[in-house]
């Protein structure tokens, strides 16, 4: 029997859309918070809810709330538009299992339902109270953020920890203080799309949500020893 999904909003197009793409699941429909709950109500065996951020009834926040009190285990993935920090802080802080944004990256969006599914038979709970899993998901939430400006504080909101503490444990678990593994990340992400794409320099600063092309070319040279124009010359030249 295929992994049944729940998609949860009020765009009718776009939920006809979304069982067109993921046509190997079983996709049931819900238009407002209280269909959701009708849904789940009469079935025990739905394995993620796609939730959208803005329902006619209620906020996907708020219904995600209620979830995790009838539904403690049910993996659900929150649908945004929007993409703004505040948003995405929310829906993490509201144990949802992940977010992604509209326009759906469909390849993306598949690998994630893959992960959730083998996470869920795995272990029986996506969710891990346990240090690890909080800077686990501390860090994937600095990779999804790379374009925004996240900080220590947005992060310990996040995991309900003090600024304090996440910093002292997140260096001794992994080697680097928080703003040290955001800027590796922003400097790798650099790297990858001065290599593989033709975008201009001005507009990957601009990507990775640097103030100016100024401080991108400066911040990239001090950890890299070259410039972003240099380093794109020499890739290009091997």
């Amino acid at each position: 029997m295929p992994y049944r999904i729940l998609i949860v909003d009020d765009d009718k197009e776009f939920r006809e859309e979304f069982k067109e793409c993921f046509y190997e699941y079983s996709i049931l429909e819900a238009g407002t918070g209280q269909q959701a709950l009708d849904v789940l109500t009469k079935s025990n065996e739905i394995d993620i809810v796609f939730l959208d951020v803005h329902l006619p009834d209620t906020t996907g926040i708020k219904l995600l709330s209620k979830l995790r009190q009838t539904h403690p285990d049910l993996c659900v993935i929150i649908l945004t538009g929007y993409g703004t920090k505040d948003i995405v802080i929310d829906a993490l802080q509201g144990k949802a299992d992940d977010y992604i944004e509209k326009p759906l990256d469909i390849e993306k969006t598949k690998l994630m339902i893959k992960c959730l599914i083998e996470s869920k038979v795995e272990t029986g709970d996506v969710i891990n109270g346990n240090i690890q899993e909080k800077i686990k998901r501390i860090m994937h939430f600095a990779q999804r953020n790379v374009d925004k400006k996240v900080n220590l504080y947005d992060a310990a909101k996040l995991v309900y920890m003090s600024p304090k503490y996440l910093s002292r444990i997140f260096k001794q678990e992994v080697g680097i203080n928080f703003s040290e593994y955001r800027l590796n990340i922003k400097i790798k992400r650099s790297k990858e799309l001065l290599k593989k794409t033709g975008l201009s320099i001005e507009h990957i600063a601009d990507d990775l949500g640097y103030e100016n092309l100024e401080s991108f070319t400066r911040i990239f040279k001090k950890y890299t020893g070259t410039t972003p124009s240099q380093y794109r010359k020499s890739i290009s030249i091997l």
